[in-house]
């Protein structure tokens, strides 16, 4: 009689598993170690060369004058006043005004934002077309646009002067809008045309198939996937627009001057006591702006950059 209970055979010999046998692979390098500590010290000391200069004129802004004259700028101010923003913003004198920088924010704003909404538009439709529609001198074309993108500005001031004149735009914020358009075009569109250039042609030939036409592809399928760019096209454009002082003084009158002009005026005053604190609370109102699209939306900024200004 055999005996069922009894093993037929000796077991077999399993495998280690992989965590019988441990981990694989190279060693995980330890967080703290002199290559970290050299990277990160080097990143918080230039992080501080650029930071203090921003605390001083902060601290500066909101101390009172005697307190300034006590000669300590990196302290912090013993009596918190918001007195020197409120006279910068509208009551310091810009030459023969006393409205502070609120006159230019608003001339500003006027420039900016039909100077960006134009220039990005034109841009972005030429980006698509030299990237996708190959038309007869889309060489030619880009080639002179990217060529205007390295003429030195001063080269074409007075030129444009004159343009302007015989146009009846001199003088007016109209004129400088037309300005702002034109100089951002060649780099804007390259920008565009990389971009574009970058996604899978597959997408435009199927669009092209299904019968879609010009302004159908750039709607509905490249419009939708070009955010990044446009983030990036956006802080390029308000940056510069924003932070302008050339051509705002030269191409408008006194009463139309931009924000960048009005600081200038504030700030070079030479008449009475020289007022840090103000000069420091209007130099930190004129920079908000460009600094605070950049901080909201910093991460596309990098996005867009590198798939629209390495490729292509």
């Amino acid at each position: 009689m055999v005996d069922l209970s009894a093993p037929t055979s000796a077991p077999l010999a399993t495998a280690p598993s992989r965590t019988e046998a441990g981990p694989s692979g190279r060693k995980p390098r330890r967080s703290i170690s002199r290559a970290n500590i050299f990277l990160y010290g080097t990143l918080i000391v230039f992080a501080l060369y650029y930071l203090l200069p921003l605390y001083v004129m902060i601290v500066t802004s909101l101390k009172g004058m005697p307190e300034i004259r006590m000669g300590n700028i990196f302290s912090p101010p013993m009596e918190i006043t918001f007195e020197p923003w409120a006279k910068a913003w509208s009551t310091a004198c810009t030459g023969l005004n006393c409205d502070g920088l609120s006159r230019g924010f608003w001339n500003s704003v006027q420039i900016l934002i039909p100077s960006v909404v134009l220039s990005i538009a034109v841009a972005s439709v030429n980006g698509y077309a030299l990237a996708n529609w190959r038309f007869k001198g889309a060489d030619t074309f880009f080639t002179i646009l990217i060529f205007g993108a390295f003429i030195p500005y001063q080269v074409m001031l007075y030129p444009i002067v004159i343009l302007l004149r015989e146009m009846g735009l001199y003088g007016s914020l109209t004129g400088l809008v037309l300005v702002h358009t034109v100089f951002g075009m060649p780099i804007l569109t390259l920008l565009f045309r990389n971009y574009f250039t970058s996604m899978p042609e597959e997408l435009f030939k199927a669009a092209r198939v299904d019968g879609a036409g010009f302004w159908g592809i750039y709607f509905k399928i490249m419009l939708p996937m070009s955010l990044p760019i446009f983030v990036v096209a956006i802080i390029l454009q308000v940056t510069g627009i924003w932070n302008d002082f050339l051509f705002g003084v030269i191409y408008t009158r006194p009463d139309l001057y931009p924000m960048t002009v009005q600081l200038n005026n504030i700030v070079n005053s030479v008449q009475g006591v020289k007022e840090y604190n103000v000069n420091m609370a209007a130099t930190i109102l004129t920079g908000l702006v460009p600094l605070t699209i950049y901080f909201i939306s910093g991460k596309l900024f990098v996005r867009g950059i590198a798939a629209g200004a390495v490729k292509g």
